[in-house]
């Protein structure tokens, strides 16, 4: 199942379960990014469920994380990097936490997928604005 819709949602699956729980809100946001945006357009949607249950038995396996990381270096072609790393951000920033341990694997992926820290940065301040909450409700 190597395809770039594959390497694309196991970073987001990466993401969401980094923590050591899947949000609703990260799934809510895995769920709309794939219904929504033009990357996902030639991809079926009833491939999610089978394809985020493959992305967790493999973080369920010894090194998971790291073959993980491989599997999206592999599947994601250079063109979709960034998008990849936008999407990271994302689904990271949608249950409105700053795990640390997110912030970790944020960074690994940034530098298995080649991305300069300045490129990073600009796609991680995009994605706090998108999520950014009120301060008065």
């Amino acid at each position: 199942m190597l395809s770039h819709h594959a390497g694309l949602v196991y970073v987001m699956v990466l993401v969401s379960a980094s923590d050591g729980e899947m949000t609703d809100a990260e799934l809510k946001t895995i769920g709309e990014i794939v219904g929504f945006l033009p990357v996902f357009s030639d991809y079926d949607p009833s491939l999610l469920i089978k394809t985020t249950a493959a992305c967790a038995e493999l973080l369920d396996s010894d090194d998971g994380m790291n073959r993980a990381l491989d599997f999206i270096k592999a599947a994601v072609p250079t063109n979709l990097r960034e998008t990849a790393y936008a999407l990271a951000c994302d689904v990271a920033a949608s249950d409105g936490e700053g795990h640390p341990e997110t912030r970790r694997l944020m960074e690994m992926l940034r530098h298995r997928l080649d991305l300069d820290r300045l490129s990073a940065a600009a796609i991680e301040r995009g994605a706090s604005a998108r999520f950014v909450r009120p301060l008065f409700p």
